[in-house]
């Protein structure tokens, strides 16, 4: 469409964006705003010209009245200097880009119409730069523009999947003949292809060809330095341009029958084309891209020419319609042509916030905290933790990573394979089912996708589990198996509520069931989650298979206290042994919805059975009241162990051994006594605790870290932090008004206190 080769560097013949006041900044936003409409209502105007116009005349005509224009009031051959050979075969290229880009872009025009052309192809540079900088680098510039990456995606999702495809096919049938160009008919061939509606050709044709005018605009700008700036080379590239098509139009003029009646009707709308689509706007953004920033043209230009693209597509009323429809073939056409649907409506909404966050300033770098300056003035950050880290990585880097990690693992490994055997059975199931017609088949592979939901959360937290801990989650991502499980049994709780209750209705009156499909559905759904079943039934013999765990022993004496002992850190103990069974709520989450499925097929298959012999009716409630029973039974007891472990309480199996621990630390020479103990488990492979020592004031503080991290070991603890109290603790506390000794018995009366008769610790 237009060819916008300007940019902030060059423009104007001035380096650099030039400062303005923010009181004149609104002059030139209102200047970029009634661009935008007027090049809304030239797309519009184009569309309608294309019906009776040929694409290759309609774009020849749009580059020649271009370059008379910009001959007059650029003057590029006398002004400037002269331009070699060697620059003009690179322009005689450029310009045959140029052509080819425009072609597909006035093409998707006529396959989608001006609105969703205006949608998917009218994008600044810098959103699908920052769009494709997400997608495939490294350093895509946060989880902001991640989020504008993923709403521009779903923006592009909901026109291909949520438009009208009825009106849209309406849109696309032009009487023009299009298909006698051989031009044309191969374009309409390679859509027909790949399988879809035109309209939907067109929705990735307009996408490609967004893409391919970005990375031409990118080109063009080492080649504008050459010819001596954007305004020269955009007015000799639509003069080479127009020359280059010109032998095409001759000869489609004298083989093709010409829609026209008159031309001279055609020249104020060709005009008004010229004027807002080509040249317009061009000059608006270079000047705007001058007094402002690029990204803030941006936004404001993608608000106002996708709301004006909103209120034309209700609102096109333009004299030259139904002069133009006379002309074409056959007469009468739809008035509902430039339809609003749900699907363009919301990927409208999604494209304005896409185009915002995209083009916003990327805020990397900014982590840093000062912490002062050198002595030559230099300020210094302090960069902690995972600010020195990319805060985002590419699309397909991620995707490889992710299933290299998935499959390095037994856990994730074992459900990524139940869940590509799961969805590959559910789309069988799918295609046989609107191949056959059959409501039950279609219904059931719907059901089989929505229970893929609970295996791809399980596959997603089998995968978090083994992220490195950042600043922010200093323990890591391990207890999302919890959450995991927790969200899953929740899940199948809610089920078996809902299928408990409808069994009781139907008991009452048992309604009358098609078995015909039942039987083959069942035995299929049967013996898939059979597969299922063997391979997560280690999660719930026992527990999920336990991960190594590290084992760290921290030693603070006096912590947070300036009392001249220091903090000793000798106690790091890192022992890589096992961490003990522990509870893998993710993988017993994921066991059970498995186990609920096979439930079902069971049910169905004998429930099935009894109605064709028996006519049973009643069967089919009873089968799901029971297997409803089980499934809320079997759930129970995965939710309370996941509320212990999120309630932080101690785990139940090492209750025991903790207990004896604790009284093996008050054994130990030189410990006066213990407080503060706390003991949780943090993931299936973590248990976590804290505890505070008061110790005497002349034992060596790593000795008795390294006795008190041994003994807790044994008792199952592997994360472990001790703080060391001495007598200037104490002290302190006591406000300096009693001796140590005085605070010491104290301290030793309320121990032998907290002991009953027989030796029983109280807790």
């Amino acid at each position: 469409m237009d060819e916008k080769y300007s940019n902030n560097v060059l423009s104007g013949g001035q380096l650099g964006m030039v400062e303005v006041p923010n009181s004149r900044l609104t002059r030139y936003i209102v200047l970029l705003v009634i661009s935008k409409i007027l090049k809304a209502l030239g797309i519009f105007e184009s569309y309608d010209i294309l019906k009776v116009v040929h694409i290759v005349q309609f774009i020849f005509i749009l580059k020649l009245g271009s370059a008379v224009i910009l001959l007059v009031f650029q003057k590029p051959f006398s002004s400037g200097k002269i331009i070699s050979k060697r620059q003009w075969i690179k322009l005689l290229k450029h310009s045959v880009f140029s052509c080819i880009i425009s072609l597909l872009g006035f093409f998707g025009l006529t396959l989608c119409g001006p609105l969703r052309t205006l949608l998917l192809f009218e994008h600044s540079d810098v959103v699908v730069i920052a769009l494709l900088g997400v997608l495939f680098t490294s350093s895509g510039g946060g989880p902001a523009k991640t989020r504008g990456a993923a709403l521009f995606i779903i923006a592009v999702i909901c026109l291909l999947l949520f438009d009208n495809d009825d009106l849209m096919a309406k849109m696309a049938e032009h009487p023009e003949g299009h298909h006698d160009s051989a031009l044309t008919h191969f374009l309409y061939t390679a859509i027909a292809f790949l399988g879809v509606a035109d309209h939907k050709g067109g929705v990735v044709l307009l996408v490609v060809s967004l893409c391919l005018k970005v990375g031409f605009h990118t080109a063009s700008r080492k080649l504008s330095v050459e010819v001596g700036g954007a305004k020269r080379l955009y007015a000799l590239d639509n003069l080479v341009s127009a020359a280059v098509l010109l032998p095409w139009v001759i000869v489609l003029s004298a083989t093709t029958e010409s829609k026209v009646e008159s031309w001279s009707a055609l020249i104020p709308p060709f005009a008004m084309i010229i004027f807002s689509v080509m040249i317009l706007e061009f000059y608006v953004e270079a000047i705007c891209n001058t007094k402002m920033e690029v990204q803030r043209c941006a936004r404001y230009g993608a608000v106002a020419l996708f709301c004006s693209a909103l209120l034309l597509a209700n609102f096109w009323t333009h004299p030259l319609t139904d002069q133009l429809r006379s002309m074409s073939k056959p007469p009468r056409r739809s008035s509902t042509e430039h339809v609003l649907s749900g699907g363009v409506l919301v990927s409208a909404l999604f494209f304005i916030l896409s185009s915002s966050v995209l083009s916003s300033p990327s805020k990397k770098g900014q982590k840093g905290t000062l912490v002062g300056y050198s002595p030559e003035g230099t300020p210094l950050y302090n960069f902690m933790g995972d600010a020195l880290q990319h805060t985002s990585q590419s699309l397909p880097r991620f995707i490889k990573d992710s299933l290299k990690q998935i499959l390095e693992e037994y856990d994730s490994r074992q459900i990524f394979y139940f869940l590509c055997l799961n969805l590959a059975f559910t789309f069988v199931e799918l295609f046989y089912g609107v191949w056959t017609n059959s409501l039950g088949l279609i219904s059931d592979g719907f059901h089989m996708l929505f229970d893929c939901s609970a295996l791809v959360l399980g596959l997603f937290a089998a995968l978090m589990t083994r992220w490195k801990a950042t600043r922010i989650f200093s323990y890591g991502y391990g207890r999302v198996e919890i959450l995991s499980g927790f969200i899953n049994g929740l899940f199948l709780m809610v089920i078996a509520f809902f299928v408990f209750m409808e069994s009781v209705t139907r008991l009452v009156d048992p309604p009358n069931i098609n078995t015909d499909m039942l039987t083959p559905v069942s035995v299929g759904g049967l013996l898939v989650n059979l597969v299922g079943i063997c391979a997560f039934s280690h999660a719930h013999s026992h527990g999920g298979k336990s991960c190594s765990g590290h084992d760290h022993g921290h030693s603070h004496g006096d912590h947070g206290h300036s009392h001249g002992h220091g903090h000793g850190h000798g106690g790091h103990g890192h022992s890589h042994g096992s961490g003990g069974g522990g509870m893998n709520a993710n993988m017993r989450g994921v066991f059970l919805h498995v186990l609920a499925d096979t439930l079902g097929s069971v049910g169905v298959i004998i429930s099935t059975l009894l109605i064709r012999q028996f006519g049973w009716l009643i069967a089919d409630p009873i089968c799901s009241l029971f297997i409803a029973t089980l499934i809320f039974l079997s759930v129970i007891p995965l939710l309370k162990d996941a509320c212990e472990v999120l309630l932080l309480r101690i785990p139940p199996e090492h209750e025991k051994g903790l207990n004896n621990a604790l009284q093996k630390i008050e054994k130990i020479e030189g410990v006066l006594s213990y407080r503060d103990p706390h003991f949780w488990r943090h993931s299936a492979s973590v248990i976590a605790g804290t505890i505070h020592l008061q110790i005497m004031s002349d034992v060596v503080e790593q000795r008795i870290v390294q006795q008190v991290t041994a003994i807790l070991k044994d008792a199952g603890v592997n994360n472990l932090s001790v703080q060391l109290e001495k007598d200037a603790y104490f002290q302190h506390m006591s406000g300096l008004s009693s001796g140590f000794q005085d605070v010491l018995a104290m301290t030793q009366q309320m121990e032998a206190m907290k002991h009953l008769n027989d030796g029983t610790r109280i807790m």
